[in-house]
Protein backbone atom coordinates (compact mmCIF):
# COMPACT_ATOMS: atom_id res chain seq x y z
CA UNK A 1 0.00 0.00 0.00
CA UNK A 2 3.14 2.47 -0.37
CA UNK A 3 1.53 3.84 -3.23
CA UNK A 4 -1.58 5.71 -1.04
CA UNK A 5 -0.85 8.07 1.50
CA UNK A 6 -2.03 7.72 5.37
CA UNK A 7 -4.23 10.30 7.10
CA UNK A 8 -2.48 13.41 8.67
CA UNK A 9 -3.76 11.95 12.37
CA UNK A 10 -4.68 9.08 13.62
CA UNK A 11 -6.11 7.93 16.94
CA UNK A 12 -6.95 4.54 18.78
CA UNK A 13 -9.52 2.65 17.95
CA UNK A 14 -9.89 0.93 21.40
CA UNK A 15 -10.10 -2.47 19.39
CA UNK A 16 -6.96 -4.40 19.24
CA UNK A 17 -7.01 -6.28 15.99
CA UNK A 18 -8.00 -2.94 14.07
CA UNK A 19 -5.60 -0.35 16.03
CA UNK A 20 -5.54 3.36 14.85
CA UNK A 21 -8.14 4.82 12.89
CA UNK A 22 -8.32 8.02 11.57
CA UNK A 23 -9.28 11.32 13.46
CA UNK A 24 -13.39 11.61 12.44
CA UNK A 25 -13.64 7.82 12.66
CA UNK A 26 -16.34 6.48 15.06
CA UNK A 27 -16.45 2.65 15.65
CA UNK A 28 -20.31 1.50 16.62
CA UNK A 29 -22.06 -1.82 16.17
CA UNK A 30 -23.23 -2.50 12.93
CA UNK A 31 -27.08 -2.87 15.02
CA UNK A 32 -26.67 1.02 15.74
CA UNK A 33 -25.82 1.96 12.36
CA UNK A 34 -26.90 -0.59 9.67
CA UNK A 35 -30.54 -2.46 10.83
CA UNK A 36 -31.04 -5.76 8.81
CA UNK A 37 -33.59 -8.45 8.54
CA UNK A 38 -33.24 -12.14 8.20
CA UNK A 39 -35.13 -14.32 5.65
CA UNK A 40 -36.71 -17.90 6.18
CA UNK A 41 -36.87 -21.10 4.48
CA UNK A 42 -40.69 -22.70 4.08
CA UNK A 43 -41.61 -25.98 4.99
CA UNK A 44 -39.71 -28.51 1.95
CA UNK A 45 -41.91 -31.19 2.35
CA UNK A 46 -44.30 -29.03 0.38
CA UNK A 47 -43.78 -28.39 -3.11
CA UNK A 48 -46.05 -25.74 -4.15
CA UNK A 49 -44.00 -23.27 -1.95
CA UNK A 50 -41.74 -23.35 -4.17
CA UNK A 51 -44.16 -22.94 -7.20
CA UNK A 52 -44.18 -18.97 -7.69
CA UNK A 53 -42.17 -15.92 -9.31
CA UNK A 54 -40.52 -14.53 -5.94
CA UNK A 55 -37.06 -14.80 -6.43
CA UNK A 56 -35.59 -16.59 -3.41
CA UNK A 57 -32.17 -16.46 -2.62
CA UNK A 58 -30.09 -18.98 -1.04
CA UNK A 59 -26.18 -18.76 -0.46
CA UNK A 60 -25.07 -20.70 -3.60
CA UNK A 61 -26.81 -17.58 -5.31
CA UNK A 62 -24.09 -14.76 -3.96
CA UNK A 63 -22.35 -15.34 -6.62
CA UNK A 64 -21.80 -12.06 -8.42
CA UNK A 65 -22.03 -8.26 -7.26
CA UNK A 66 -25.56 -7.96 -8.22
CA UNK A 67 -28.38 -11.03 -8.14
CA UNK A 68 -31.50 -10.89 -10.46
CA UNK A 69 -31.89 -14.46 -11.21
CA UNK A 70 -31.57 -16.94 -8.10
CA UNK A 71 -32.01 -21.00 -8.85
CA UNK A 72 -35.16 -21.39 -6.55
CA UNK A 73 -39.03 -19.45 -6.25
CA UNK A 74 -41.51 -19.17 -3.95
CA UNK A 75 -45.20 -18.72 -4.06
CA UNK A 76 -47.02 -15.73 -2.37
CA UNK A 77 -48.49 -18.01 -0.32
CA UNK A 78 -45.44 -19.33 1.38
CA UNK A 79 -44.20 -16.13 1.92
CA UNK A 80 -47.52 -14.94 3.46
CA UNK A 81 -47.63 -17.57 5.68
CA UNK A 82 -44.05 -17.53 7.03
CA UNK A 83 -44.36 -13.63 7.53
CA UNK A 84 -41.21 -13.09 5.28
CA UNK A 85 -40.28 -9.62 4.34
CA UNK A 86 -39.59 -9.06 0.70
CA UNK A 87 -36.12 -7.92 0.79
CA UNK A 88 -36.42 -4.43 -1.65
CA UNK A 89 -33.94 -3.93 -4.59
CA UNK A 90 -30.65 -2.49 -3.69
CA UNK A 91 -30.52 -3.84 -0.58
CA UNK A 92 -27.10 -5.53 0.38
CA UNK A 93 -27.23 -9.15 1.29
CA UNK A 94 -24.80 -10.59 3.72
CA UNK A 95 -23.94 -14.67 4.00
CA UNK A 96 -23.44 -15.42 7.56
CA UNK A 97 -23.98 -19.56 7.51
CA UNK A 98 -21.34 -21.59 5.56
CA UNK A 99 -20.34 -19.42 3.03
CA UNK A 100 -19.86 -16.67 5.59
CA UNK A 101 -19.03 -13.07 4.63
CA UNK A 102 -20.30 -13.60 0.93
CA UNK A 103 -22.32 -10.32 -0.70
CA UNK A 104 -24.30 -9.28 -3.53
CA UNK A 105 -26.58 -6.69 -4.08
CA UNK A 106 -30.60 -7.41 -4.97
CA UNK A 107 -30.80 -6.03 -8.43
CA UNK A 108 -34.72 -7.14 -7.58
CA UNK A 109 -37.15 -6.87 -4.96
CA UNK A 110 -36.80 -10.57 -3.83
CA UNK A 111 -36.58 -12.89 -0.82
CA UNK A 112 -33.82 -14.57 1.11
CA UNK A 113 -33.34 -17.65 3.04
CA UNK A 114 -32.41 -17.75 6.87
CA UNK A 115 -28.57 -17.90 6.45
CA UNK A 116 -28.63 -14.25 4.42
CA UNK A 117 -28.71 -11.36 6.37
CA UNK A 118 -30.43 -8.18 4.28
CA UNK A 119 -28.99 -5.01 4.97
CA UNK A 120 -31.50 -2.08 4.18
CA UNK A 121 -31.03 1.60 2.18
CA UNK A 122 -31.95 3.91 5.80
CA UNK A 123 -28.70 2.24 6.93
CA UNK A 124 -26.46 5.16 8.15
CA UNK A 125 -23.90 4.71 5.95
CA UNK A 126 -23.94 3.66 2.57
CA UNK A 127 -24.39 0.26 1.42
CA UNK A 128 -22.25 0.66 -1.16
CA UNK A 129 -19.61 0.83 1.50
CA UNK A 130 -20.93 -1.95 3.66
CA UNK A 131 -20.41 -3.60 0.97
CA UNK A 132 -16.76 -3.69 1.46
CA UNK A 133 -16.88 -3.61 5.11
CA UNK A 134 -18.66 -5.43 6.13
CA UNK A 135 -16.98 -9.10 5.66
CA UNK A 136 -13.59 -7.04 7.27
CA UNK A 137 -15.66 -6.62 10.19
CA UNK A 138 -18.37 -8.92 11.09
CA UNK A 139 -16.32 -12.29 11.03
CA UNK A 140 -14.15 -10.55 13.81
CA UNK A 141 -16.73 -11.28 16.28
CA UNK A 142 -17.52 -14.92 14.87
CA UNK A 143 -17.28 -17.31 17.23
CA UNK A 144 -15.58 -20.67 15.89
CA UNK A 145 -16.66 -24.54 16.44
CA UNK A 146 -14.74 -27.26 17.21
CA UNK A 147 -13.06 -27.97 13.69
CA UNK A 148 -12.10 -24.68 13.35
CA UNK A 149 -15.03 -22.99 11.46
CA UNK A 150 -16.13 -19.27 11.76
CA UNK A 151 -19.74 -19.05 13.39
CA UNK A 152 -22.23 -16.08 12.98
CA UNK A 153 -25.68 -15.19 14.22
CA UNK A 154 -28.10 -12.49 14.58
CA UNK A 155 -26.43 -10.93 17.85
CA UNK A 156 -23.06 -11.77 16.74
CA UNK A 157 -23.88 -9.70 13.58
CA UNK A 158 -25.49 -7.00 15.86
CA UNK A 159 -22.84 -6.71 17.84
CA UNK A 160 -20.08 -6.42 15.76
CA UNK A 161 -17.55 -3.50 15.79
CA UNK A 162 -18.25 -1.45 12.46
CA UNK A 163 -15.84 1.43 11.28
CA UNK A 164 -17.63 4.73 10.48
CA UNK A 165 -16.29 7.52 8.20
CA UNK A 166 -17.93 10.61 7.96
CA UNK A 167 -20.61 9.47 5.39
CA UNK A 168 -19.40 11.53 1.99
CA UNK A 169 -15.35 9.92 3.15
CA UNK A 170 -17.40 6.36 2.95
CA UNK A 171 -18.86 7.00 -0.42
CA UNK A 172 -15.40 7.77 -1.75
CA UNK A 173 -13.73 4.89 0.10
CA UNK A 174 -16.94 2.54 -2.32
CA UNK A 175 -15.83 4.46 -5.30
CA UNK A 176 -11.98 4.16 -4.91
CA UNK A 177 -12.35 0.36 -4.24
CA UNK A 178 -15.42 0.23 -7.05
CA UNK A 179 -13.12 1.67 -9.48
CA UNK A 180 -9.66 -0.10 -7.69
CA UNK A 181 -11.17 -3.52 -7.33
CA UNK A 182 -12.85 -3.57 -11.13
CA UNK A 183 -8.94 -3.08 -12.38
CA UNK A 184 -8.27 -6.11 -10.31
CA UNK A 185 -10.56 -8.52 -10.91
CA UNK A 186 -10.21 -8.10 -14.67
CA UNK A 187 -6.69 -8.63 -14.31
CA UNK A 188 -7.36 -11.91 -12.58
CA UNK A 189 -10.16 -12.79 -15.19
CA UNK A 190 -7.60 -12.39 -17.94
CA UNK A 191 -5.32 -14.70 -16.15
CA UNK A 192 -8.14 -17.51 -15.26
CA UNK A 193 -8.90 -16.85 -19.26
CA UNK A 194 -5.58 -17.61 -20.15
CA UNK A 195 -5.61 -20.58 -17.67
CA UNK A 196 -8.22 -22.23 -19.62
CA UNK A 197 -6.77 -21.15 -22.83
CA UNK A 198 -3.68 -23.04 -21.91
CA UNK A 199 -5.26 -26.13 -20.36
CA UNK A 200 -6.66 -26.26 -23.57
CA UNK A 201 -3.83 -26.34 -25.31
CA UNK A 202 -2.45 -29.00 -23.10
CA UNK A 203 -4.33 -31.24 -23.71
CA UNK A 204 -4.28 -30.93 -27.83
CA UNK A 205 -1.01 -31.48 -27.62
CA UNK A 206 -1.25 -34.67 -25.56
CA UNK A 207 -4.23 -35.67 -28.05
CA UNK A 208 -2.24 -35.11 -31.02
CA UNK A 209 0.68 -36.94 -29.64
CA UNK A 210 -1.16 -40.30 -28.67
CA UNK A 211 -3.48 -40.49 -31.64
CA UNK A 212 -1.28 -39.00 -34.64
CA UNK A 213 2.31 -39.51 -33.43
CA UNK A 214 5.05 -37.10 -33.91
CA UNK A 215 5.58 -37.34 -37.65
CA UNK A 216 3.45 -35.72 -40.32
CA UNK A 217 4.32 -37.31 -42.91
CA UNK A 218 3.68 -40.83 -42.40
CA UNK A 219 0.73 -42.32 -43.84
CA UNK A 220 -3.03 -42.72 -41.74
CA UNK A 221 -5.80 -44.60 -41.96
CA UNK A 222 -9.15 -44.48 -40.45
CA UNK A 223 -9.28 -46.44 -36.61
CA UNK A 224 -12.78 -46.84 -36.89
CA UNK A 225 -12.86 -45.44 -33.72
CA UNK A 226 -14.93 -41.57 -33.52
CA UNK A 227 -12.69 -39.80 -30.65
CA UNK A 228 -9.62 -41.67 -32.34
CA UNK A 229 -10.19 -40.40 -36.41
CA UNK A 230 -7.07 -40.85 -38.72
CA UNK A 231 -4.38 -42.64 -36.95
CA UNK A 232 -0.54 -43.98 -38.69
CA UNK A 233 -1.09 -46.58 -40.67
CA UNK A 234 1.58 -49.35 -38.80
CA UNK A 235 0.23 -48.50 -35.46
CA UNK A 236 -1.88 -51.00 -33.48
CA UNK A 237 -5.17 -50.99 -31.95
CA UNK A 238 -6.25 -53.11 -29.81
CA UNK A 239 -8.66 -53.89 -26.49
CA UNK A 240 -6.36 -52.88 -23.60
CA UNK A 241 -7.10 -56.59 -21.70
CA UNK A 242 -4.83 -58.54 -24.53
CA UNK A 243 -1.50 -56.47 -23.79
CA UNK A 244 -2.09 -55.38 -19.88
CA UNK A 245 -2.95 -57.14 -16.64
CA UNK A 246 -5.38 -55.40 -15.11
CA UNK A 247 -6.33 -55.97 -10.97
CA UNK A 248 -8.60 -54.69 -8.76
CA UNK A 249 -7.73 -53.63 -5.54
CA UNK A 250 -9.85 -53.79 -1.93
CA UNK A 251 -10.64 -52.06 1.86
CA UNK A 252 -9.41 -54.27 4.65
CA UNK A 253 -12.37 -54.37 7.36
CA UNK A 254 -12.18 -50.82 8.81
CA UNK A 255 -13.37 -52.20 12.51
CA UNK A 256 -9.98 -54.14 12.84
CA UNK A 257 -7.70 -52.01 14.49
CA UNK A 258 -4.58 -54.27 13.00
CA UNK A 259 -4.96 -53.30 9.86
CA UNK A 260 -4.36 -49.88 9.56
CA UNK A 261 -1.80 -46.75 10.52
CA UNK A 262 1.07 -49.14 9.12
CA UNK A 263 3.57 -48.15 6.75
CA UNK A 264 1.95 -48.97 3.46
CA UNK A 265 0.54 -46.87 0.91
CA UNK A 266 -3.66 -47.27 0.41
CA UNK A 267 -4.81 -44.91 -2.41
CA UNK A 268 -8.24 -43.61 -3.02
CA UNK A 269 -9.59 -42.38 -6.22
CA UNK A 270 -9.49 -39.02 -4.69
CA UNK A 271 -5.48 -39.53 -4.56
CA UNK A 272 -5.91 -40.41 -8.77
CA UNK A 273 -4.64 -36.93 -9.91
CA UNK A 274 -3.00 -37.31 -13.76
CA UNK A 275 0.26 -36.85 -11.95
CA UNK A 276 3.29 -39.38 -9.86
CA UNK A 277 1.74 -40.60 -6.52
CA UNK A 278 4.37 -40.65 -4.18
CA UNK A 279 2.18 -40.91 -0.81
CA UNK A 280 -1.25 -41.71 0.47
CA UNK A 281 -3.58 -40.05 2.59
CA UNK A 282 -4.24 -43.54 4.71
CA UNK A 283 -1.94 -46.56 5.60
CA UNK A 284 -2.88 -50.03 6.13
CA UNK A 285 -0.22 -52.51 8.13
CA UNK A 286 1.19 -55.75 6.53
CA UNK A 287 -1.02 -57.78 8.39
CA UNK A 288 -3.86 -56.21 6.43
CA UNK A 289 -2.38 -57.32 3.07
CA UNK A 290 -1.40 -60.51 4.36
CA UNK A 291 -4.88 -61.64 5.62
CA UNK A 292 -6.77 -59.63 3.16
CA UNK A 293 -7.42 -59.26 -0.70
CA UNK A 294 -5.62 -55.76 -1.16
CA UNK A 295 -2.39 -56.38 -3.86
CA UNK A 296 0.80 -54.51 -3.42
CA UNK A 297 1.61 -52.57 -6.97
CA UNK A 298 5.07 -51.76 -7.80
CA UNK A 299 6.20 -47.88 -8.92
CA UNK A 300 5.68 -47.40 -12.68
CA UNK A 301 2.04 -49.47 -11.90
CA UNK A 302 -1.20 -47.28 -13.84
CA UNK A 303 -4.02 -46.55 -11.81
CA UNK A 304 -7.38 -45.36 -12.57
CA UNK A 305 -9.66 -44.53 -10.63
CA UNK A 306 -13.21 -46.39 -11.89
CA UNK A 307 -15.78 -44.35 -9.86
CA UNK A 308 -15.97 -41.60 -7.74
CA UNK A 309 -17.67 -37.78 -7.30
CA UNK A 310 -17.73 -35.34 -10.11
CA UNK A 311 -14.63 -35.24 -12.59
CA UNK A 312 -12.60 -38.45 -10.49
CA UNK A 313 -13.80 -41.04 -12.64
CA UNK A 314 -11.97 -42.04 -15.83
CA UNK A 315 -8.29 -39.97 -14.17
CA UNK A 316 -5.54 -42.34 -14.24
CA UNK A 317 -2.01 -41.74 -12.29
CA UNK A 318 1.60 -43.69 -11.81
CA UNK A 319 2.44 -45.54 -8.63
CA UNK A 320 5.71 -43.47 -7.41
CA UNK A 321 6.32 -46.25 -4.42
CA UNK A 322 4.67 -49.49 -3.93
CA UNK A 323 0.90 -49.35 -2.55
CA UNK A 324 -1.98 -50.83 -2.84
CA UNK A 325 -5.43 -49.06 -3.29
CA UNK A 326 -9.07 -49.73 -2.76
CA UNK A 327 -11.98 -51.37 -4.98
CA UNK A 328 -12.55 -48.32 -7.09
CA UNK A 329 -8.99 -48.41 -8.25
CA UNK A 330 -8.13 -50.46 -11.27
CA UNK A 331 -3.79 -50.93 -11.19
CA UNK A 332 -2.72 -51.86 -15.35
CA UNK A 333 0.28 -53.34 -15.95
CA UNK A 334 1.34 -53.04 -19.36
CA UNK A 335 3.42 -56.02 -20.66
CA UNK A 336 6.31 -55.81 -23.10
CA UNK A 337 4.73 -54.41 -25.83
CA UNK A 338 3.70 -51.16 -24.02
CA UNK A 339 5.17 -47.98 -21.47
CA UNK A 340 2.68 -47.24 -18.87
CA UNK A 341 4.00 -43.96 -19.01
CA UNK A 342 2.34 -43.66 -22.76
CA UNK A 343 -0.64 -45.17 -21.42
CA UNK A 344 -1.16 -42.51 -18.83
CA UNK A 345 -0.52 -39.47 -21.87
CA UNK A 346 -3.24 -41.99 -23.62
CA UNK A 347 -5.60 -42.19 -21.19
CA UNK A 348 -5.31 -38.60 -20.27
CA UNK A 349 -6.40 -37.76 -24.29
CA UNK A 350 -9.32 -40.64 -23.77
CA UNK A 351 -10.31 -39.23 -20.77
CA UNK A 352 -14.21 -38.64 -22.17
CA UNK A 353 -14.21 -41.49 -23.79
CA UNK A 354 -13.46 -43.80 -21.09
CA UNK A 355 -15.94 -42.30 -18.76
CA UNK A 356 -18.71 -42.36 -21.84
CA UNK A 357 -17.78 -46.38 -21.09
CA UNK A 358 -19.20 -45.95 -18.07
CA UNK A 359 -22.74 -45.43 -19.16
CA UNK A 360 -23.13 -48.08 -20.34
CA UNK A 361 -23.57 -49.29 -16.78
CA UNK A 362 -26.87 -48.19 -14.72
CA UNK A 363 -24.64 -46.72 -11.70
CA UNK A 364 -22.21 -44.39 -14.65
CA UNK A 365 -18.84 -46.28 -12.93
CA UNK A 366 -16.85 -48.03 -14.50
CA UNK A 367 -15.93 -51.52 -14.12
CA UNK A 368 -12.31 -53.67 -14.70
CA UNK A 369 -14.64 -55.44 -17.80
CA UNK A 370 -15.10 -52.72 -19.48
CA UNK A 371 -11.49 -50.55 -18.59
CA UNK A 372 -9.90 -53.99 -20.29
CA UNK A 373 -12.30 -53.83 -23.48
CA UNK A 374 -11.28 -50.49 -23.86
CA UNK A 375 -9.16 -49.59 -27.35
CA UNK A 376 -5.97 -48.55 -27.32
CA UNK A 377 -3.44 -47.23 -29.94
CA UNK A 378 -0.05 -49.40 -29.74
CA UNK A 379 2.92 -47.53 -31.46
CA UNK A 380 6.24 -49.36 -31.40
CA UNK A 381 7.53 -49.23 -28.04
CA UNK A 382 10.77 -47.01 -29.32
CA UNK A 383 7.74 -44.38 -30.93
CA UNK A 384 5.95 -44.74 -27.25
CA UNK A 385 8.91 -43.66 -25.64
CA UNK A 386 9.87 -40.80 -28.29
CA UNK A 387 6.36 -39.57 -27.26
CA UNK A 388 6.53 -39.73 -23.70
CA UNK A 389 10.23 -37.82 -23.69
CA UNK A 390 8.37 -35.26 -26.36
CA UNK A 391 5.30 -34.32 -23.97
CA UNK A 392 7.45 -34.34 -20.59
CA UNK A 393 9.46 -31.60 -22.54
CA UNK A 394 6.51 -29.63 -23.91
CA UNK A 395 3.94 -30.06 -21.34
CA UNK A 396 6.92 -28.97 -18.88
CA UNK A 397 6.81 -25.40 -20.23
CA UNK A 398 2.93 -25.51 -20.47
CA UNK A 399 2.90 -25.86 -16.97
CA UNK A 400 5.75 -23.75 -15.80
CA UNK A 401 3.23 -20.85 -17.39
CA UNK A 402 0.25 -22.40 -15.60
CA UNK A 403 2.40 -21.82 -12.64
CA UNK A 404 3.24 -18.61 -13.26
CA UNK A 405 -0.43 -17.34 -13.58
CA UNK A 406 -1.84 -19.04 -10.51
CA UNK A 407 1.01 -16.84 -8.58
CA UNK A 408 -0.26 -14.03 -10.47
CA UNK A 409 -3.66 -14.55 -9.55
CA UNK A 410 -2.98 -15.41 -6.16
CA UNK A 411 -1.10 -12.10 -5.66
CA UNK A 412 -3.87 -10.43 -7.05
CA UNK A 413 -6.48 -11.90 -4.84
CA UNK A 414 -4.09 -11.54 -1.79
CA UNK A 415 -3.74 -7.46 -2.78
CA UNK A 416 -7.29 -7.26 -3.09
CA UNK A 417 -8.30 -8.37 0.31
CA UNK A 418 -5.34 -6.00 1.32
CA UNK A 419 -6.49 -3.06 -0.21
CA UNK A 420 -10.33 -3.44 0.97
CA UNK A 421 -9.49 -4.09 4.48
CA UNK A 422 -6.43 -1.28 4.09
CA UNK A 423 -9.29 1.17 2.84
CA UNK A 424 -11.99 0.45 5.20
CA UNK A 425 -9.80 0.61 8.30
CA UNK A 426 -8.88 3.99 7.40
CA UNK A 427 -5.16 2.93 7.27
CA UNK A 428 -5.36 4.87 4.16
CA UNK A 429 -6.36 8.34 3.00
CA UNK A 430 -8.36 8.36 -0.32
CA UNK A 431 -10.45 12.10 0.06
CA UNK A 432 -8.37 13.36 -2.98
CA UNK A 433 -8.76 10.22 -5.33
CA UNK A 434 -10.60 11.16 -8.49
CA UNK A 435 -11.52 9.06 -10.89
CA UNK A 436 -9.60 8.53 -14.25
CA UNK A 437 -11.55 9.63 -17.24
CA UNK A 438 -12.81 6.88 -19.35
CA UNK A 439 -9.51 7.53 -21.97
CA UNK A 440 -7.07 6.96 -19.36
CA UNK A 441 -7.76 3.46 -17.95
CA UNK A 442 -5.29 1.26 -19.42
CA UNK A 443 -7.07 -0.85 -21.98
CA UNK A 444 -7.69 -4.71 -20.78
CA UNK A 445 -4.45 -6.87 -22.44
CA UNK A 446 -4.98 -9.97 -24.71
CA UNK A 447 -4.84 -13.30 -23.61
CA UNK A 448 -2.92 -15.36 -25.33
CA UNK A 449 -1.93 -18.94 -24.96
Amino acid sequence: MAKYKAYPEYKDSGIEWLGDIPEGWTVSKVKYLAPFQVGWTPPTKNDANFIGDNLWVNISDLKDKFISSTAKFISDKAAKEASMDITPKGSLLYSFKLSVGAVSFAGCDLYTNEAIASFLSHAQLPLSYLYYALPIFIIENASTNIYGAKILNQELIKNSFLLAPPHGEAEKVANFLDHEIAKIDNLIEKQQQLIELLKEKRQAVISHAVTKGLNPDVPMKDSGVEWLGDVPEYWRLSSLGYYATLNTGATPDRSNSNYWDGDVHWIKTGEVNYDVIFSSEEKITTSAVKNTSVRISPPGTLLMAMYGQGITRGRVAILGVNATYNQACVAISSGTMMSNAYLRFYFIAGYHAIRDGGNETSQMNLNADLVRKFKVLIPPLPEQNDIVNYLDFELSKIDTILKRADSVITLMQERRTALISAAVTGKIDVRDWVAPEKHEVEEPQETTA
